[in-house]
């Protein structure tokens, strides 16, 4: 019989405390400040970055130029699609002064390594492996771009895959204007 009450006692306890932690986190997320959603027309938050070889690579650095900023992963069957269709156009828009910026996800460094010497890319793709800038942007789905014209502004976000069309008509939304 005293076996049945230590039970009973325990699994007391341990609903009441499964109970406080559920109480407790619904008040948190009702009382938490919500976070600035980042949107069309607002400044895209700086970060620094590395790429895949160590080199860094600071968002500011980009003023006076379009930014193409794309965050992706290897198991995103869209990403998959786009990637080929940057590449196609990086240089030529490069020229014009659009950059692409493609920031993976935080997977393994091996796997983006992979991706990356198999579809040949050759815009900078940079490595957030601690969620820092990925989560700053908060967005979803995979792939989402962000349009960064010349003064920093977010003028587009696009969720989804792109054509090389759509991808063109992008980078000439924020190709700077002499």
């Amino acid at each position: 019989m005293e076996t049945k009450k230590r039970r009973l006692a325990m699994r007391t306890v341990v609903l009441a405390l499964i109970i406080g932690a559920l109480i407790y986190t619904l008040c948190m997320s009702f009382f938490k400040e919500k976070k600035d959603i980042i949107s069309i027309g607002d400044e895209a938050p700086n970060f620094i970055l590395k790429d895949m070889n160590g080199v860094e690579f600071q968002l500011s650095n980009y003023k006076g130029k379009g930014v193409f900023l794309n965050f992706w992963g290897t198991y995103c069957g869209p990403c998959k699609k786009e990637m080929p269709y940057m590449n196609n156009v990086f240089k030529e828009y490069q020229a014009d002064g659009v950059e692409i910026l493609a920031i993976n996800i935080g997977e393994a460094e091996l796997r983006v390594n992979n991706f990356i010497d198999q579809y040949g890319l050759n815009f900078p793709i940079l490595y957030d492996s601690g969620g820092t800038v990925t989560s700053l942007y908060d967005f979803i789905p995979l792939p989402t771009t962000f349009l960064i014209d010349k003064d920093g502004m977010i003028v587009d976000i696009i969720s989804g895959t792109l054509s090389e069309e759509s991808i063109r008509a992008s980078m000439d939304k924020i190709k700077p204007t002499s």
